[in-house]
């Protein structure tokens, strides 16, 4: 399948719907990922940093472009990154940074307004989003932009403060809106409502949640963030502690 073709098909899946984007940290966990029968996947970066002996936020862009080559070449599905900030504050410098995202053969990004240590003002975050949305206009390949506030994740904004982001961010050019954080199924179905026609993310990452449940509430997309590669990595350290307290291995 070409590059074309996988950005073709995962902006299909955005049409109706709900489906299932999983993170995977690696290029091993992308290939088991695709013969599980998944239609796309997705970047993590707490994934991808884990996997270099790092923690989420300490990669560099030039590491996240050489991890997304891996995964593009790893399977035929689409790939959506998860860009972070863009690795830049400025508009100008984040547009030139999702073109070079995008020239690994991405079929989506993220761009999100936590700038490592904040909320970027909703100004300088809308001027950001379509900075993002001219790069991608004019690369011609039809990438698909997920605008994304972090709010409620980060435990700085009220709700209401994070909704109306979304709605800046949609109307600045983003394809996809997502608030990572928000678990309430009646807030769910209000950012639904709020960003209509538009897609909404949401992340399933924990018990209370089901894709059942957010799939009747109008979600189109659900993600799960660094949760795969944190139950993996809790497994391998309670078996190499136990290797090492008990000399067992249960």
């Amino acid at each position: 399948m070409t590059i074309a073709d996988r950005r073709a098909a995962f902006r299909k899946l955005h049409e109706s719907g709900c489906f299932v984007i999983p993170n995977p940290s690696n290029v091993g966990e992308a290939k088991r990922l695709a013969k599980l029968g998944f239609k796309a996947i997705a970047s993590s970066s707490a994934g991808a940093a884990w996997m270099l002996g790092k923690q989420d936020g300490e990669l560099t862009c030039e590491d996240v472009l050489s991890h997304l080559r891996d995964l593009v070449a790893a399977t035929d599905l689409p790939v959506n990154a998860d860009f972070e900030n863009g690795f830049a504050h400025a508009p100008e410098a984040v547009a030139a940074n999702v073109t070079r995202a995008i020239a690994t053969g991405i079929a989506g990004l993220s761009i999100e307004d936590w700038s490592g240590n904040a909320i970027y003002d909703l100004p300088l975050a809308v001027d950001r989003m379509t900075a993002a949305r001219a790069a991608v206009d004019q690369s011609g390949t039809g990438t698909l932009l997920v605008g994304r506030a972090e709010g409620v994740l980060r435990g700085v904004e009220p709700f209401e403060v994070v909704l109306r982001r979304l709605e800046a961010y949609s109307a600045a050019g983003a394809d996809c809106l997502f608030a990572p954080g928000v678990r309430d199924i009646g807030l769910i179905r209000e950012l639904v409502a709020a960003v209509a026609p538009k897609p909404l993310n949401i992340i399933i990452s924990r018990p209370g949640l089901s894709v059942a449940e957010v799939a009747a509430a109008g979600v189109r997309r659900v993600s799960t963030g660094g949760a795969l590669g944190a139950a993996a990595w809790a497994a391998f350290d309670a078996a190499a502690q136990q290797l090492l307290d008990s000399g067992t291995f249960g």
